[in-house]
C-alpha cells in the first residue's frame, strides 16, 4: 500500500482477495512512503480498516524495512511443510567442512591421521608429500560429522616459481581453493619454527576468504621447559604475529602424540557455530544508525551518501 496516495479501492478488494483466497496465510501489510519513524503509525491508521495490522515502512530511507524482513523471515519458519525451506533443512543436515592448511611439513597430514585414528595420508619428513587437497569424513563420539580437508604444504610463492613444478603450482591452488569451500580453516604451525612471513601469508589468505579460522601449534612437545609464563609469552608473539587472525582460538597440539589433537575439532565446532550466527535485520539496521548518527558518512562528488539499509545475506 502507498501511504501518500490513501486508502482507494484497489486496496480494499485486493485485501478482501487475499481474506477469501489466502485465510490460512500469514498476510503482512506493509504501508509504504512512511518516511517518518514517529509519525508512521498515525500515517498508516486508514490502512487498519483492512483488517490487517499495517507495518508503516519507507523504501527510500530503510525505515521499517528491516522489521519487515524479520517479520517474513519469522512466518516463514513457521512453515516447515514450505516450498523454499529445503534450503534451511540442508543448513541443518549440512556437515561442516575444515581444512588443514599450512607450510610444508607442519604436521598436517598427522594431524588428520590422529583425528580419523587411521592413516588416511602418508607421511613423511620430506616436504610436499600430500600433493592434492584430499577430504575424509570424521564422526566424533558425540554423532557430529565433519568434512576433513588435507592440503598440500604451500610455499612462497617466489619458491613455487623457482622449483619450475607443474605439479606443485597445481598443489598450491586446490589448497586455496580448499580454503574457499571450507568452512573453518585450521592454520597450522609448527611450534619451533613459530610464525614465519609464509604463516601470515596464509593467514591474510584465510582472513581475505571470510573463513572461521583455528591457529593450530603442532609439535608442541618439541618445546622445552614449558611452564604458564613461557606458553603466555608464546601466544603473545603468535597473537602479534597473526594480527589478521587475533581473534582466532590457539590450540597447542602433538600430532604424533595424539596429545590435544580432539581440541581442534571442539575449538573448530565453537567457531563455525559463531560464524553461522545470524543477526535481525532490525539489530543491524539499528547499529548503522548509531554508527551513521556517531559519524555521517563522507561527502563524495555525487553528493552525500547514505546507508539506507542492511541485511545479512549469509
Amino acid at each position: 500500500m502507498v501511504r501518500q496516495a490513501g486508502l482507494v479501492a484497489a486496496d480494499i478488494e485486493i485485501a478482501d482477495w487475499l481474506r477469501r483466497n489466502f485465510s490460512h496465510k500469514c498476510i503482512i501489510l506493509a504501508v509504504n512512503k512512511c518516511e517518518s519513524p514517529r509519525k508512521g503509525q498515525m500515517q498508516a491508521l486508514e490502512f487498519w480498516s483492512l483488517g490487517f495490522t499495517p507495518l508503516p515502512i519507507s523504501a527510500i530511507t530503510g525505515t521499517g524495512t528491516g522489521e519487515l524482513l524479520d517479520m517474513v523471515c519469522s512466518e516463514l519458519k513457521k512453515f516447515e511443510g514450505l516450498e523454499g525451506l529445503d534450503d534451511v533443512e540442508e543448513d541443518e543436515n549440512r556437515v561442516p567442512a575444515i581444512s588443514i592448511v599450512g607450510r610444508p611439513n607442519v604436521g598436517k597430514s598427522s594431524i588428520l591421521n590422529a583425528l580419523v585414528g587411521e592413516d588416511r595420508t602418508i607421511v613423511s619428513p620430506v616436504s610436499g608429500t600430500t600433493r592434492d587437497a584430499i577430504d575424509t569424513e570424521l564422526t566424533t563420539v558425540d554423532g557430529q560429522k565433519y568434512k576433513l580437508i588435507d592440503t598440500a604444504g604451500i610455499r612462497r610463492r617466489a619458491a613455487v616459481a623457482s622449483a619450475g613444478s607443474t605439479t606443485e603450482t597445481l598443489s598450491v591452488k586446490r589448497a586455496f581453493s580448499a580454503i574457499r569451500r571450507s568452512d573453518v580453516v585450521a592454520l597450522v604451525i609448527e611450534a619451533m619454527a613459530c610464525v614465519s612471513e609464509q604463516d601470515y601469508k596464509i593467514a591474510e589468505r584465510i582472513e581475505k576468504e571470510g573463513k572461521a579460522c583455528v591457529i593450530v601449534v603442532n609439535k608442541w612437545d618439541t618445546i622445552p621447559n614449558k611452564n604458564n609464563e613461557s606458553t603466555t609469552h608464546y601466544e603473545q608473539d603468535v597473537r602479534e604475529k597473526l594480527r589478521v587472525l587475533d581473534w582466532a582460538p590457539i590450540v597447542y597440539c602433538s600430532a604424533i602424540n595424539g596429545n590435544s589433537v580432539e581440541k581442534i575439532i571442539s575449538a573448530a565446532s565453537l567457531v563455525e557455530k559463531e560464524r553461522s550466527r545470524r543477526l535481525g535485520t532490525s539489530i543491524l539496521n539499528q547499529v548503522v544508525r548509531e554508527a551513521v548518527a556517531f559519524k555521517a558518512p563522507p561527502r563524495t562528488r555525487g553528493g552525500k551518501k547514505e546507508a539506507v539499509f542492511i541485511t545479512q545475506h549469509r
